[in-house]
């Protein structure tokens, strides 16, 4: 019988109706080990409604019917207003209504448990519908270590940014049931290297405040309620606190230049500023803007880490769903063996990156604990540089195991394969973060033995984890002080960790398959190698493979 379009033979069934966190076997052991099987439940309703097809479409429309800047009303005044679909409002709504924002700060505050844990695997299955949305919730997020710096405007601000309740518009904070945080920090001039700034900070003589005179290259969200922004003070780079609207209801002047034509999703305004006049207040001390934000920047790392693993998650479901149900050459795809090991290969690297972003989680939890902090000082960085890099190789190879069904946008595997790049470029590219992995190793002894501290809990667990672990630490004698090894040497400390957490907590399966692959010698970086004798390479696709 001959077959038409219309009957849609041999062809996998829409991936909609499973639940995101339950379906997510490395998360969830993650996030148990971290935080207890109570805050898994607490995650389920989340996990269900990110897996509908309803929030599928949503995500879809968002980054289909992009942003739109007004700059001027009918009447010649300036608004610098930005209209997004609907879709975007749906989206936005429920993320901060999970409290995926800045919420566990002020639940950790108040003496909650694992907040961060429990936010970040959140946030990592709500990417699921859309990576956009994450931006502004992230900076959200990210906000808060900054602003506490100063207890008058934490009083002020925090409360607003952690409340579950979704108020768009531009309004003084005092007037909205919720609040959204924006940054900018780099100008044309300078990227990455935020000394090079030159937006002049202006005291005006009122305690604390300023005029802002010059330009931002790539601020996020421009409807967002407050951003923090670096400007040259009299004494030197500051950090400034800059709300949309003033107290007296008037609009601050943040002239909008144009919305970025970017790479990745559509669905999240960024754009270019100009400051001429625009109110700001003083975050901490002057010149000391960089050391100011740190903390923020670390936040938004975090989320770097965990917006590239629910990437490579997302892509992980499409790729398993569809080699599980597609036949090709007289049998499914996914019992043909050079298939499984595309996917176990895939499905280990997702694990790794789960058990690094859960456990940097965690230690956020710990602030209190010296160990946890010194780990998060070289750990962040280094999941930063590795995970963030690895990404876009990965949803490249998810995609391939669609083949052309993969490459249309209706899968939604274009859109993450553009946004893959994203987060590797975000708060510091990846020589970026592998020069602060040198500088942490030369100025803070106590955040390599909270690594090798970390890494020799695995100790005994698989010969080829030790003999890695021994090779970096040689290796880090050769060229701790040499930038220009700074990336080998972020790279093999950072596989170093995920090997770690995986020969201590995964199936046996995924620690031989890991260690195997990417602690030997011979470790290419292609996927679908995994050489290890007898490893079960069917059980490791059984358990990343999506159940309705």
């Amino acid at each position: 019988m001959s077959s038409t379009l219309r009957d849609a033979e041999n062809q996998p069934p829409p991936l909609a109706g499973h639940n995101v966190v339950t379906a997510d076997l490395a998360l969830v052991d993650a996030v148990v080990r971290h935080a207890g099987a109570g805050t898994v439940e607490d995650l389920v309703a989340l996990g269900a409604e990110a897996g509908t097809a309803e929030a599928r479409e949503h995500g879809m429309l968002a980054n289909r019917h992009e942003p739109e800047l007004t700059p001027y009303d009918r009447y010649g005044r300036r608004v610098d207003e930005v209209a997004f679909h609907p879709s975007w409002h749906w989206l936005m709504e429920r993320a901060v209504g999970h409290g995926l924002q800045a919420a566990p700060w002020e639940q950790q505050a108040a003496g909650a448990a694992h907040a961060h844990v429990r936010r970040a695997a959140g946030f990592m299955a709500w990417s699921h519908t859309d990576p956009a949305h994450g931006c502004p919730i992230s900076m959200t997020y990210a906000a808060v270590p900054a602003l506490r710096t100063d207890d008058r405007l934490a009083k002020e601000w925090v409360p607003a940014l952690a409340s579950t309740s979704y108020d768009p518009g531009i309004r003084p904070v005092a007037d909205k049931r919720g609040a959204l945080a924006g940054m900018g920090m780099t100008e044309k001039q300078g990227g990455s290297d935020v000394r090079a700034n030159v937006t002049e900070a202006r005291p005006t003589g009122v305690d604390g405040e300023y005029t802002l005179h010059g330009h931002k290259w790539f601020t996020s969200a421009p409807m967002n309620d407050v951003f923090l922004v670096l400007a040259q003070a009299p004494d030197g780079l500051s950090c400034f606190l800059v709300p949309r609207a003033l107290p007296d209801g008037s609009r601050n002047r943040l002239d909008v230049v144009r919305l970025k034509d970017k790479l990745g999703n559509r669905a999240n305004a960024s754009a270019e500023l100009e400051l001429d006049g625009t109110v700001g207040v003083r975050l901490g001390d002057e010149g000391r803007g960089v050391r100011t934000i740190i903390e923020m920047v670390a936040a938004t790392r975090l989320d770097c880490v965990l917006g590239s693993t629910a990437l490579m998650r997302h892509t992980l479901n499409e790729a398993s769903w569809h080699v599980a149900h597609r036949s090709a050459f007289g049998g499914l795809l996914g019992d043909k063996p050079l298939m499984q090991n595309v996917v176990a290969d895939l499905a280990v690297e997702a694990e790794a990156a789960t058990a690094l972003a859960i456990r940097l989680a965690a230690a956020v939890d710990a602030d209190d604990d010296p160990h946890e902090t010194a780990l998060r000082r070289i750990a962040l960085p280094l999941a930063k540089f590795w995970v963030c890099k690895r990404t876009p190789g990965f949803v490249a190879e998810a995609l391939e195991c669609l083949g052309g069904n993969g490459y249309v946008e209706e899968s939604g595997l274009p859109l993450r394969y553009r946004e893959a790049p994203l987060n590797s470029v975000w708060e510091g590219s990846g020589n970026v973060n592998a020069l602060d992995v040198l500088r942490a190793l030369a100025r803070e002894p106590e955040a390599l033995a909270a690594w090798i501290t970390e890494v020799g809990r695995a100790r005994g667990g698989d010969a080829r984890l030790d003999r890695a672990v021994d090779d970096t630490l040689e290796l880090l004698g050769e060229t701790a002080s040499q930038e220009s090894g700074a990336r080998r040497l972020a790279g093999r400390m950072a596989a170093c960790l995920q090997g770690s957490l995986l020969v201590r907590f995964a199936p046996p399966e995924v620690a031989d398959a890991f260690c195997g692959s990417r602690l030997g010698t011979s470790y290419d970086g292609t996927y679908g190698t995994l050489t290890s004798p007898g490893t079960d390479l069917a059980s490791i696709v059984e358990r990343a493979t999506p159940v309705l």
